[in-house]
């Protein structure tokens, strides 16, 4: 902009902490792509006043050990970029909380330890085991029940305000084989303080021919979810969604946003592996 014909003054010539400024208001993706428009842009999009708004604000309580603070000498760019890159253990390990990297929203995974799984025949119905491509000391492997339903509960307070979430299932199948999980009948939920926001048709195991067979005449309501499967092996089916209104009604409220799923029947079930339930923004 040039005044009384002056030099015209450039975004760029803008002292470096108006930059800093304007670029914090928009997204860690976009201070990356900021940072290749001139050397002055550079300085800015990585600077600690950037990077330290893209943190949560409680994000020194999640960084490995429990650090008061960022490391010495690294900077808010390569703590966000941690957090992203590696999920960190927290509250003594009963779950795991990382960044995800376009938004900055916190993701966590309640292992299956944190679930609350179906106990009917006591230590018979399950079975804890290590697992060679889980992230946790654990996973759940069911070993019968009759009645299958899995709940996950995580605080509506810390999800990431102004986000919408997702909860997830993450499963496999036992080596040895399932049984009872193909369909008919699983269903999922998403409640925020007892109130359900979603409600969906799922299975884990899905057999057309098998779903043809036992649902001949039976009434469907909507699209039956199906899972995918994980870069890390694992799969995954989506529980339900909660949005980003409900999620800060249910955090002012102090309440729970609680993710289930149930098998709605009465008959032998086994070779589910459980390792963990997720919840990550969308």
């Amino acid at each position: 902009m040039a005044k009384g014909g002056g030099e015209e003054t450039r975004f760029g010539d803008l002292p470096e902490a108006c930059l800093e400024d304007v670029i914090a208001l928009t997204s860690p993706r976009d201070a990356c792509r900021l940072a290749a428009v001139s050397p002055s842009f550079r300085a800015a999009a990585e600077s600690d006043a950037v990077w330290g708004r893209f943190l949560p604000s409680d994000y020194c309580a999640i960084l490995p050990g429990g650090l008061a603070a960022a490391p010495a000498g690294k900077k808010k760019k390569g703590v966000y970029l941690g957090l992203c890159d590696k999920p960190v253990p927290v509250d003594n390990g009963s779950m795991m909380v990382w960044l995800e990297k376009e938004s900055g929203a916190k993701c966590f995974a309640l292992p299956a330890r944190k679930l609350s799984l179906p106990w009917e025949d006591g230590e018979l119905s399950w079975t804890w085991t290590p697992h060679p491509l889980s992230r946790f000391a654990e996973v759940a492997q069911l070993v019968d029940c009759t009645c299958l339903d899995i709940y996950g509960r995580l605080p509506a307070s810390a999800l990431t305000p102004a986000t919408s979430y997702a909860a997830y299932l993450v499963f496999t199948m036992a080596a040895e084989g399932h049984r009872g999980l193909t369909f008919p009948g699983q269903e999922s939920t998403v409640a925020v303080g007892g109130r359900v926001v979603a409600r969906h048709a799922v299975c884990l195991r899905p057999d057309d021919a098998d779903e043809a067979r036992k649902l001949r005449g039976a009434a469907v309501v909507g699209p039956v979810r199906r899972p995918a499967r994980r870069d890390d092996g694992w799969w995954e089916v989506e529980i339900g969604r909660v949005a980003a209104r409900e999620a800060a009604s249910g955090a002012g409220a102090g309440e729970d946003v609680v993710a289930s799923f149930e098998v709605l029947g009465w008959y032998p079930k086994r070779g589910l592996v459980v390792e963990c339930m997720e919840f990550r923004p969308v």
